[in-house]
C-alpha cells in the first residue's frame, strides 16, 4: 500500500487510560483477493502495473513478484479462510487489521466469514481504514459508526483492555489537524469522545515533522506503516526510540511496524529504489529487535498478505512462467516466516 508522499517500562500512561497494557502483536491482512472459481473475478490477482500497459491478467501470472503457496486464493472462502487464520494464530499474533474501504466495497462480503473463522482459532479482528473516495474525519465517524453496529458484539471484534476498539487510519495526513480536532477532540463540534463509538484511532506518521499534526488532531497514536527502510522517516527504525520516548511524553501510544522486506517491482517498476531484500530472514529480524528495544506495548505486522508489495508473511513456493520467475523464500523453508514471527512474537509478548 505504498504512497508517494512529498509534502509515528510497559506500564505506560496513554491517553487517559493510566491502565498497564499487556502487549499486544498486530498484523495487517488484506481481504481483497477474489478468484474466477469463487467469486467470478480474479479481483487483486488480476492488477494493473505502472510498466505494463494491459497489467496482469491473474491466474499464474499476478501483480507480485512472489506467488502464494496457496496459489490464487478468494479470502470470502471459509476453507481458505480458516487456514489463514490458524497460520495467524500459530505465529503468536493477537489480531488482524481488515482493509477497510466502505461498507458498500467488494471487500465488505469477506468480514462475516473473517470473524467467525478468527474467533475459532482465537484472533482477534480491527480495521485500517483506507483512503476511500471523498474520505474525511466525518466520513470516517459513520464508519466506525457502521462497523460498531454491525460487527462489534461478535466475540472475534477487537477490544482493548480498557474496552475500546483500535481503528489504523492510513494516510490520516490527507485531512488538516483541525478537521480531525472536530471529531478527535473532546471539545470538537463533532465528536466521537465519550460517546458508544470512541476508540483509540491511530494515525500514520510518515516524515520527521509530524509532532504538532498529532498534537492537534486528537489522535491517540501513531503507527508507521512502511518497512522499507528507505522510505520514510517513520519506515527507519532508527528512528522509532525518539518517536516512542515522544509518544510517551505527550501520553500517545507508538505502533511501530515491522515487515519482512519489500518489493512492487511488478506493478511499480520505477520503485526499485525502495526495494529491501528479505536477506533470508535477517531484515525481519532487525526490525523485531528494534521494536522490541523502544518498548511499545504494541507492535504491527506489514503484513500477512499484502503480495503486491511483497511485505507478505504467508507462505510462498517457487514458481516460473512464460517470461517471469517468482522469487521465494530459498534456501529457507515456505513457512519461515510464520515459524519466525512466532519467535518473535513469544520473545516480544514476554517481555
Amino acid at each position: 500500500m505504498l504512497k508517494f508522499i512529498f509534502v509515528l517500562p510497559l506500564v505506560l500512561l496513554f491517553c487517559g487510560s493510566a491502565l498497564a497494557i499487556k502487549p499486544k502483536v498486530f498484523c495487517f491482512y488484506y481481504n481483497w483477493y477474489q478468484t474466477k472459481a469463487f467469486d467470478g473475478a480474479d479481483q487483486h490477482w488480476s492488477h494493473w502495473s505502472n510498466g505494463n500497459p494491459t497489467g496482469y491478467p491473474g491466474g499464474d501470472n499476478i501483480g507480485a513478484n512472489f506467488f502464494p503457496s496457496l496459489g490464487n486464493y478468494s479470502t470470502n472462502d471459509p476453507v481458505l479462510v480458516a487456514k489463514h487464520m490458524k497460520m495467524i494464530a500459530k505465529a503468536g499474533i493477537n489480531a488482524v487489521f481488515l482493509t477497510w474501504w466502505g461498507k458498500d466495497h467488494f471487500t465488505a462480503k469477506s468480514i462475516p466469514v473473517i470473524l467467525d473463522e478468527a474467533k475459532k482459532a482465537g484472533v482477534k479482528v480491527g480495521f485500517q481504514i483506507e483512503p476511500y473516495g471523498n474520505r474525511s474525519p466525518l466520513t470516517i465517524k459513520a464508519d466506525v459508526k457502521y462497523l460498531i453496529d454491525t460487527y462489534g458484539k461478535h466475540p472475534a471484534f477487537y477490544y482493548s483492555e480498557q474496552k475500546k476498539p483500535l481503528f489504523f487510519v492510513y494516510d490520516s495526513y490527507l485531512s488538516k489537524a483541525a478537521e480531525w480536532s472536530d471529531v478527535l477532540s473532546p471539545a470538537g463540534s463533532s465528536t466521537i469522545r465519550k460517546t458508544l463509538y470512541d476508540a483509540d484511532f491511530m494515525g500514520l506518521w510518515v516524515n520527521d515533522n509530524e509532532h504538532q499534526f498529532f498534537k492537534d488532531s486528537g489522535f491517540d497514536g501513531f503507527y508507521t506503516y512502511f518497512v522499507s527502510k528507505v522510505f520514510r522517516y517513520g519506515s527507519n527504525p532508527n528512528n522509532w526510540a525518539k518517536m516512542q520516548e515522544w509518544a510517551v511524553q505527550n501520553n500517545k501510544i507508538f505502533i511501530p511496524c515491522v515487515g519482512p522486506g519489500y518489493i512492487d517491482e511488478r506493478i511499480r517498476p520505477e520503485n526499485s529504489a525502495n526495494t529491501q531484500s528479505r536477506d533470508n530472514g535477517t531484515y525481519y529480524d532487525d526490525y523485531w529487535k528494534k521494536a522490541i528495544s523502544v518498548k511499545s506495548p504494541y507492535v504491527a505486522i506489514t503484513s500477512f498478505n499484502e503480495w503486491h508489495e511483497g511485505t507478505q508473511i504467508e507462505p510462498a513456493k517457487p514458481l516460473s512462467i512464460t517470461g517471469f520467475t517468482y522469487l521465494d523464500y530459498s534456501p529457507l523453508a515456505n513457512d519461515y516466516y510464520i515459524t519466525r514471527t512466532r519467535y518473535w512474537t513469544d520473545r516480544f509478548l514476554k517481555k
